[in-house]
C-alpha cells in the first residue's frame, strides 16, 4: 500500500512549516467569538443535557438530512419517526460515502473534540461510538453550558425575531455562564406582505410584545423601534436580513401606508407592491442599526424551500434550500449609497452565497469605507453551502486581492448545533495554510511577530473590536 499521512492528523490541512507553526502558536489558543449563529437561547438557558448522540449530532443538521437524502436514506431515518438509534446507524453507514465532502471532516472532528472519539464513522464502529458517546453525553461537561466553556466561546449571538419575548437571553445573563450570549434582531416576517395571514399574525405579536396597537405604518416603525432598543438593552448590537436579493426599487412613505393598509386588510401585496415595501422597511432598519451604533448582516442569495413537498410535510428549514442566481450588484450598491448618503450607513457584514458573486461583494465593500472604523464594511466569511475548504479559500483570497485580509472579522458557526466549533478550526486552519504558503514561496515576508498577530486579529481580535461586545473572559 501506498504511503498516506494518518487521517485527520495534528496537522492536516497545515502544509508547510510556517503554516503548522502561525496554527500551533498563534491560532489554535485563541477564544471563539461566534458572531452569527443559529443556536437555541432556550436550550442554554436551561443548560440542556442532550438525551443521546443523535439528539446534539443529527438534530436539525441539514448538512447531513442533505448526504442521508442523496445515499439514498428514507426520509423516516432523517427527519421521521424512527428511533434515534436508527437515525445514527444510518449515518453511521453513510459517512464513509462522504469523502472530499466537507461533513466527512466535520463529523470525525465532532467525535474527536467532543468525545475523544478517534474511530472512522461507519457501520461496524456505530454502536461503540453510540455508547462512548453517549457516557459522555450524561455528564456536565457535555450540557450546552459545558461545550460553551470547554470551547472557549467568548461570545454567542443568536438568531431572533423583534417579536421574541428574550427572556432566555435575560435568564442567561444572570446565570454565571461564562460564555456572554446576546439576540441579533431579524425581522424575517416584517417583510411578508405577500402573504397577509403571516404579516398579520407577526404584526399582533409585536404589537403585544411592544405594547402597541400596530393600526397603521406609524404604529408598526415605532414598536419596532421600541423592540430595536429592548434588543439593545440586553447587549443585542447585531441586526441580520436573509434576502434573495436586495429589491431595486423606490417607495414613498405614501407608497408604504398604501401597502400596509392593504396587507392588514387581509389582501396580498403585488410582487412590485413586496419589493417596494422591502426596500422602505430595509432603509428604516438601516438607520436604527446606524442610530444605536449596530452592525448590520445581509445575507444574501439563498433560494429556499425548494422542495414545496419537503416544505408541507416539515416546513422551513428541510434542508432544500439552494444556491441562487440573482443579480446582487445595482441594489446592494444603491442601499448602501442611499443610507451613506445620510450618514446613517451602520457597519455592515455583507455575505453572498452565490460564489460568482465574491469579487462584487469584495469590491462593493471598498465603496463605502469611510475611515471612522476599519474595515466598517466586511465582506464576510464563506456562508451555507461555501463554509467549506474551496468557499473558504476563495472568499479569502478575493478579501486578500480586493481589500485587507487583515481587517477580516473572520469565522461564525451559522449553525444549530452545539457540536458546530470545530468549524472554527477548519477556517484557522485554512488561514494559516494560505498565509503559510505565502511565506514559503517569498511572497510574503518571513515575520512571525506580525504574521501572528495578524492570525490571531482574524481568529478573534478584529471581531471583538469591530462588534464591540462584552466578551466572556477565558
Amino acid at each position: 500500500m501506498p504511503a498516506a499521512a494518518p487521517f485527520l492528523h495534528e496537522d492536516f490541512l497545515l502544509n508547510t512549516e510556517w503554516s503548522r507553526l502561525l496554527y500551533h502558536t498563534y491560532a489554535k489558543p485563541q477564544p471563539i467569538y461566534d458572531y452569527h449563529c443559529h443556536l437555541p437561547p432556550d436550550q442554554i438557558s436551561a443548560n440542556l443535557q442532550f438525551r443521546n448522540l443523535s439528539h446534539v449530532w443529527l438534530g436539525g443538521d441539514h448538512y447531513k438530512w442533505r448526504a442521508l437524502r442523496t445515499a439514498g436514506v428514507d426520509e423516516d431515518l432523517i427527519t421521521g419517526s424512527a428511533s434515534d438509534w436508527d437515525k445514527h446507524l444510518a449515518f453511521c453507514r453513510i459517512v464513509p460515502q462522504l469523502i472530499r465532502n466537507p461533513l466527512h471532516h466535520w463529523s470525525h472532528l465532532e467525535l474527536r473534540r467532543y468525545f475523544g472519539i478517534d474511530a472512522l464513522i461507519n457501520e461496524a464502529n456505530a454502536k461503540t461510538i453510540w455508547e462512548q458517546a453517549n457516557a459522555k453525553l450524561a455528564t456536565p461537561a457535555l450540557s450546552t453550558h459545558g461545550i460553551l466553556t470547554s470551547n472557549k466561546v467568548a461570545v454567542v449571538c443568536t438568531t431572533d425575531d423583534p417579536a421574541d419575548s428574550l427572556e432566555h437571553h435575560a435568564a442567561i445573563a444572570k446565570s454565571g455562564l461564562k460564555t456572554r450570549v446576546y439576540p441579533t434582531f431579524r425581522a424575517d416576517k416584517l417583510m411578508a406582505v405577500a402573504a397577509p395571514s403571516v404579516f398579520n399574525a407577526w404584526c399582533d405579536q409585536l404589537g403585544a410584545r411592544a405594547d402597541a396597537d400596530i393600526k397603521d405604518l406609524d404604529a408598526l416603525l415605532a414598536a419596532l423601534d421600541r423592540r430595536h432598543a429592548f434588543f439593545h438593552s440586553l447587549g443585542g448590537r447585531l441586526s441580520d436580513h436573509g434576502l434573495e436579493a436586495l429589491p431595486d426599487a423606490d417607495c414613498t412613505e405614501t407608497e408604504a401606508r398604501a401597502i400596509f393598509a392593504q396587507t392588514r386588510s387581509g389582501r396580498a401585496a403585488t410582487p412590485e407592491q413586496a419589493a417596494k415595501w422591502v426596500w422602505y422597511v430595509m432603509i428604516f432598519l438601516g438607520r436604527l442599526d446606524a442610530k444605536r451604533g449596530w452592525t448590520k448582516q445581509l445575507h444574501l442569495g439563498a433560494l429556499r424551500n425548494n422542495n414545496s413537498r419537503l416544505l408541507k410535510r416539515l416546513g422551513a428549514d428541510a434542508g432544500v434550500d439552494s444556491i441562487g442566481d440573482f443579480p446582487q450588484a445595482r441594489a446592494l450598491s444603491r442601499y448602501l449609497d442611499t443610507l451613506d448618503r445620510e450618514n446613517a450607513l451602520p457597519k455592515v457584514v455583507l455575505y453572498n452565497l452565490n460564489p460568482a458573486d465574491n469579487y462584487v461583494f469584495a469590491t462593493m465593500v471598498g465603496n463605502f469605507q469611510d475611515g471612522s472604523v476599519a474595515g466598517k464594511l466586511q465582506f464576510g466569511s464563506g456562508w451555507w453551502f461555501l463554509d467549506q475548504k474551496e468557499g473558504m479559500e476563495w472568499q479569502m483570497n478575493a478579501l486578500s486581492s480586493l481589500g485587507l485580509l487583515t481587517r477580516f472579522v473572520g469565522m461564525l458557526t451559522d449553525s444549530r448545533s452545539f457540536l458546530s466549533y470545530p468549524r472554527h478550526e477548519y477556517f484557522r486552519r485554512l488561514l494559516c495554510r494560505l498565509i503559510g504558503e505565502d511565506v514559503e514561496a517569498g511572497l510574503i515576508p518571513a515575520d512571525e511577530a506580525h504574521l501572528g498577530g495578524v492570525v490571531r486579529d482574524i481568529a478573534y481580535r478584529n471581531a471583538e473590536a469591530y462588534f464591540g461586545l462584552e466578551a466572556g473572559r477565558f
